[in-house]
């Protein structure tokens, strides 16, 4: 059993490699959703304006899942599993089922539901590990700490992204099946996911060994005084009125963040399939080449996401982390407004560069200054709270976009990128306004 630690030492690289390494499998699950859910839910007989909706268990499931994973593994201590271990195993196993069952989908219902089991999984593997990085590194390693994460998120959505491009360009598997029937080149695609994503988190599983409480007598006392659903419950609302100024500044940016990165991810497919392929039509073979190509556009914004995740501490700590955060935030949003003017499917990577600079940002800057501003022995918990910000947005768009895409749109789905490319940048002004106390302290 570890000694608990007053004082975190300063990890490896490689030290850091393996504890950020599960974040490989958690985001091939990730990103196959994302790129692919759309145009399953389409080839299963989904209208346009029943996507978005469909798409509410992903926000949903986080809403619910990651504040209570939070609190509980802030609870959780095992001399061998450690705080945040049994969590990323239990989600990694229930996922890659998920994911080997996801293509077998027959009908809307059944992948609605199947979409509701992988997103809930992703969550209770992914929510501790944001916390895992407050939990190690101690502050002057926490901004390299998430762009580890962010570099292993890259690296397992390019290849994820990629999976269906190239069964179907390499491997030369069928891309297009019979009305109702998953596509071979995206079910293969799922199965590798399933197998990667149980792999990697298991990695950092057995590598990795976490510091146990600084004061096990008095937090083994808190586990006592909290423990119970209802008590439970209670500690989350009283979490809510007492959350830390710079959070509730990060939750606005976050708010428009999540608008824009949710529109990307739900219609981008169909969009792209209309406005560059000129079809709308699930069964077609233009059609799949359409959501192949976009497998290739999220690759590429994954890439430079990746590629990123080194270079972004390097200009935060010139130009600061809020100032970083907000024009990575720009760019992002103009890149997502321009998808509209192309119609030519290689272009379409042009813009994706400025997507991969946001998305790299946004999964760095704000959790890096949300832990300089979260009490140690709660920082499972208001990560988990802090992902409200992220699926509030989600769901809130997930049920207006339909209408506004069908009524004010016309079904033109690539409109609902301008609006995300719009709603980016709002949040990147607003990220002008955080106070980032571990930069006012240096």
């Amino acid at each position: 059993m570890a000694t608990p630690l007053s004082v975190k030492p300063r990890l490896t690289f490689w030290q850091i490699w393996n504890m950020s390494f599960g974040f490989l499998g958690i985001q091939f699950g990730f990103a196959l959703q994302n790129a692919n859910v759309s145009r399953i839910f389409q080839t299963l007989g989904a209208q346009m304006d029943d996507i978005s909706v469909l798409w509410l268990a992903a926000p949903c499931t986080g809403l619910l899942v990651q504040p209570i994973i939070g609190y509980l593994s802030d609870r959780t201590w095992h001399p061998w599993w450690g705080r945040r271990r049994p969590f990323f195993f239990a989600g990694a196993v229930t996922a890659s089922l998920a994911l080997f069952v996801m293509p077998q989908s027959s009908t809307l219902l059944m992948a609605a539901l199947v979409l509701w089991v992988l997103d809930a999984s992703v969550n209770i593997s992914m929510e501790p590990f944001r916390a895992f990085v407050g939990d190690m590194l101690p502050s002057g390693q926490r901004t390299t700490g998430f762009a580890m994460q962010t570099f292993f998120i890259g690296v397992g959505a390019v290849i994820a992204s990629l999976l269906p491009y190239i069964f179907t360009n390499v491997f030369h598997i069928s891309n297009t099946a019979p009305k109702g029937i998953i596509p071979e080149s995206v079910r293969y695609s799922f199965y590798v996911g399933g197998i990667v994503y149980i792999v990697a988190v298991m990695w950092t599983v057995l590598t990795t060994r976490e510091f146990p409480p600084e004061n096990t007598d008095t937090w083994e006392e808190e586990k006592l005084r909290t423990k119970g659903v209802w008590k439970g419950i209670i500690e989350i609302g009283k979490g809510f009125g007492h959350m830390p100024k710079t959070m509730m500044q990060l939750a606005l940016v976050q708010f428009f963040t999540w608008v824009a990165f949710f529109s990307m991810w739900i219609y981008t497919s169909p969009g792209v399939a209309q406005n560059a392929y000129g079809t709308t039509d699930p069964t077609s073979k233009t059609f799949q080449d359409a959501g192949d190509w976009v497998g290739v556009m999220f690759m590429v914004y994954n890439g430079v996401s990746a590629l990123m995740a080194f270079v972004l501490p390097v200009i935060a700590r010139r130009l600061g982390r809020t100032f970083t955060h907000m024009i990575c935030l720009v760019i992002g949003g103009l890149s997502l407004i321009s998808v509209l003017f192309v119609h030519t499917p290689w272009v379409l990577l042009v813009p994706m560069v400025g997507i991969g600079l946001a998305w790299a940002s946004t999964l760095t800057m704000p959790y890096a200054i949300l832990a300089g501003a979260l009490p140690a022995h709660k920082m499972g918990f208001y990560m988990g709270v802090f992902n409200f910000f992220v699926v509030i947005p989600q769901i809130i768009a997930a049920w207006l976009l339909g209408h506004v895409v069908k009524d004010l749109f016309h079904n033109q789905s690539i409109y609902a990128l301008v609006v995300g490319g719009v709603s980016m940048m709002i949040g990147g002004v607003l990220n002008a306004f955080v106070k980032d106390k571990e930069e006012i302290k240096s």
